[in-house]
C-alpha cells in the first residue's frame, strides 16, 4: 500500500508550484491528497489537483446536505504526513491558535499528524514580531519549517520570504518520510571523482572535480534501496575514509585507462550506470620513472584518452545510461550533441563556470535532457537534491523499459 501524504495549498502566489510539488512526489511513489483553502482557489483550480492526484480535493466550505459529514476527520485517515505549501501567515497565524474556522484548518487540528509547512509571504510580513511569534509556537509544537528563501517576490521586493523550491520542499519530506525504497532491486553503477594522468611518480594531469556530486549520486540511491557499485577517482573527501558511503561498493580508479577497464567489468552487471565522474580527455604518451627535474621548459607529448561512456552506451542494450556534461557556454547545445553523438538515455549539464555550484561546492544547478525530448530545469539546491532528481528521470526510464519488457497476460 502507498504511503499518503495530504498536502494543504493555502493563498499564495507561490500555489502553482504546489502542483508541481504534487507532481514530484507521486513520481516517487506516493499517494498525495490535496486540500485547499478558499484564497488558495483564487490562484489555482482544486480541478488542477483533481486531474494531478486522481482523487477529490478537500475543499474550505463546511459539508453541505447530502454530503459526508466529517470528511475534514476522515480525510487524513490512513496519512503520514501534512505539507503546508505555500503557507500563508493567515493560515499559520490561525494554526497556532487553534482556529478552526472552516474544514481545512478543522482538519489540521483533528489530524493528529506531524506537520511540514513551507512559508511564502512578503518580506516585512514574514518578519513581523506577531508572525515569528506564530512561527516560534508551531515549532515548538513540533512543525517543520522549510524556508523561506531570499529573492525576488511577486510584490517586487527583495528578501525573505520567498517559498522554497519544490526539489528543496520534495526532498525535505523525503527525508522526514524515511525516504522511499523504490529503488530496491536495481543495480546502479556510479562514477565519481577527478581522473589523475601521471606525468611522473609525483606530478599528475588533473581537474577541479571534488566527486561530491557522484558520491550524491550513490549515497541517494543507496538510501533509496539501490545495489550500489562506486567507481571513484580522485574524491574530496577521500575513499575509502570519511565520507565513504555505508553498504556502497567502492572501486577506486586514479587513470581514465583504469577506471575504463573496471567500468567495462561492472557494466554488465548493471541496470543503470552514472558517469558523473570528470574523465581526463588526454593522458601523457609515456611518463617519466622518476622524478623529472625542474628545467625551464617541459614538453609533454598527449595522446587522447578513451571515451567511456561512449564505448559502453553502444553496449547498453536494456540499461539506463547517463552522464555529465561540464560546460562553460552553449550549454544546452553542448548537452544535445553529446546525448545523441553518445547514445546516452540522459543527460545532466552543468556551468563549471560559476563559482556558486559545481566543481567543489556543496551545490548545482544542472539542465535534465533525455532522449525522447524531454528537458528539465533543476534549480540551484544541494547535490542530494539534484542527486535525487537525476535518479527520478533515471529510474523512470529504467521501469518503462522493464514494463515493456513483460509478456502480456495470456
Amino acid at each position: 500500500m502507498k504511503d499518503t501524504v495530504i498536502l494543504v495549498v493555502t493563498g499564495s502566489v507561490a500555489a502553482y508550484k504546489s502542483a508541481l510539488l504534487a507532481r514530484r512526489l507521486m513520481e516517487r511513489g506516493l499517494l498525495v491528497k490535496v486540500a485547499m483553502t478558499a484564497s488558495a482557489e483564487r490562484f489555482i483550480t482544486p480541478l488542477t489537483f483533481e486531474a494531478l492526484t486522481g482523487l477529490p480535493v478537500l475543499r474550505a466550505g463546511f459539508p453541505q446536505s447530502g454530503q459526508a459529514p466529517m470528511e475534514h476527520i476522515n480525510f487524513s485517515r490512513g496519512a503520514r504526513l501534512v505539507v503546508i505549501a505555500p503557507a500563508t501567515a493567515n493560515t499559520l497565524g490561525k494554526l497556532a491558535h487553534g482556529v478552526a474556522d472552516d474544514s481545512i484548518l478543522s482538519m489540521l487540528l483533528a489530524c493528529g499528524l506531524p506537520v511540514m509547512a513551507a512559508p511564502a509571504m512578503n518580506t516585512q510580513m514574514y518578519k513581523h514580531p506577531a508572525v515569528q511569534s506564530n512561527i516560534s509556537t508551531l515549532a515548538a509544537r513540533g512543525v517543520t519549517f522549510i524556508g523561506p528563501s531570499s529573492g525576488s517576490l511577486a510584490c517586487g521586493e527583495e528578501g525573505e520570504g520567498k517559498m522554497e523550491d519544490v526539489e528543496t520542499i520534495f526532498a525535505a519530506v523525503m527525508e522526514k518520510l524515511g525516504g522511499v525504497k523504490d529503488l530496491a532491486g536495481a543495480r546502479l553503477l556510479v562514477t565519481a571523482g577527478g581522473c589523475q594522468e601521471p606525468i611522473d611518480p609525483v606530478r599528475y594531469i588533473g581537474n577541479r572535480s571534488s566527486g561530491k556530486m557522484g558520491l550524491a549520486v550513490a549515497r541517494v540511491a543507496a538510501g533509496r534501496g539501490a545495489e550500489v557499485t562506486l567507481v571513484a577517482a580522485h574524491m574530496e573527501p577521500s575513499l575509502p575514509g570519511t565520507g565513504t558511503p555505508e553498504g556502497i561498493r567502492v572501486i577506486r580508479a586514479q587513470t581514465a585507462v583504469e577506471m575504463q577497464e573496471a567500468v567495462r567489468q561492472e557494466f554488465v552487471r548493471c541496470d543503470i550506470l552514472v558517469m558523473a565522474a570528470a574523465v581526463s580527455d588526454y593522458r601523457v604518451e609515456s611518463p617519466a620513472a622518476e622524478k623529472v627535474k625542474k628545467k625551464s621548459a617541459m614538453r609533454l607529448d598527449l595522446i587522447e584518452n578513451p571515451d567511456i561512456l561512449a564505448s559502453v552506451a553502444l553496449e547498453k542494450g536494456d540499461r539506463v545510461v547517463a552522464g555529465f556534461a561540464a560546460e562553460t557556454e552553449d550549454h544546452l547545445a553542448s548537452g544535445r550533441k553529446k546525448l545523441m553523438a553518445k547514445n546516452l538515455d540522459l543527460i545532466v549539464i552543468n556551468d563549471v563556470s560559476r563559482g556558486d555550484i559545481g566543481f567543489g561546492s556543496d551545490y548545482n544547478e544542472v539542465t535534465l535532457l533525455t532522449r525522447d525530448g524531454k528537458k528539465i530545469e533543476i534549480a540551484r539546491a544541494t547535490k542530494d537534491v539534484v542527486a535525487g532528481a537525476v535518479l527520478d528521470h533515471a529510474a523512470a526510464i529504467w521501469r518503462a523499459s522493464q514494463a515493456m519488457e513483460q509478456p502480456e497476460a495470456s
